[in-house]
């Protein structure tokens, strides 16, 4: 491999490649791309809402969430975020953002200029199509999500968002045997789901109770993926996967 690629771009490369077909050229175009990769603390905000960024950033480790604020300080958040996700691709084209995003674990970020995102879609016709893409899967996950937070009981919401992990981690290498590592507090599912901290608690407890999950630690090993699917509402066709997963 020449020594100017630069590996620290594989995950996302990955995660494309979960959602669109990359050839060779395009592999290497992404490869060369220029990144400027730092290492984060858990929670530590990476762009906030308001803020007119001259970069974008790709998510080489560890997880983070797209979120709001409230008036009276409270936190809904909108989407987790896994390793090869670029969560902030929208400010390429928007001058000023209307969310934050934040690292929830120690992380390693791969700052992207938008001059360099720009040059490499002009150059490649298809990566802007795969971009594209992303950006459109994207916005199809916060439209499962509003129905998720806005319409499912409490067992369902949770079910689902788990599924969701599982089958999104699973695309991209990080799950297998029905098993993955999920680094998310009970407080920031309750912020995803729009749950107490308490209610969040119970329904785990209630899965595990029902024998659809174990989950110890940061580990989830799902036991009955059928039944979680069921009891989740949950249909992986909104994640619009290149390649089909099993577990989907």
């Amino acid at each position: 491999m020449d020594a100017s690629f630069n590996p620290a771009v594989s995950p996302m490369i990955r995660k494309l490649e979960s959602i669109f077909s990359l050839d060779e050229s395009e592999r290497t175009a992404l490869l060369n791309l220029p990144l400027q990769v730092t290492m984060l603390k858990a929670d530590q905000d990476i762009v906030r809402e308001g803020d007119r960024p001259t970069r974008s950033c790709a998510l080489l480790e560890g997880f983070a969430c797209t979120f709001k604020m409230t008036a009276e300080g409270k936190r809904q958040i909108t989407a987790f975020h896994i390793p090869g996700d670029i969560p902030d691709l929208q400010s390429l084209h928007l001058e000023v953002l209307d969310t934050s995003l934040a690292t929830l674990t120690p992380s390693k970020v791969g700052f992207i200029q938008h001059e360099a995102l720009q040059e490499l879609c002009d150059n490649h016709s298809r990566i802007a199509r795969a971009l594209w893409r992303e950006t459109l899967i994207d916005a199809a996950i916060f439209r499962e999500w509003t129905v998720n937070v806005g319409r499912r009981e409490a067992y369902a919401r949770m079910a689902h968002l788990l599924c969701e992990l599982m089958v999104r981690l699973q695309a991209v290498g990080l799950a297998q045997d029905q098993t993955c590592e999920i680094p998310i507090t009970q407080g920031e599912f309750a912020d995803a789901t729009g749950l107490s901290n308490v209610h969040v608690n119970r329904v785990l407890q209630a899965l595990r109770t029902d024998g659809l999950i174990i989950l110890k630690g940061n580990t989830l090993q799902v036991l009955d993926w059928d039944q979680l699917k069921q009891a989740g509402d949950f249909d992986p066709t909104y994640l619009h996967l290149e390649r089909k997963q099993e577990a989907a």
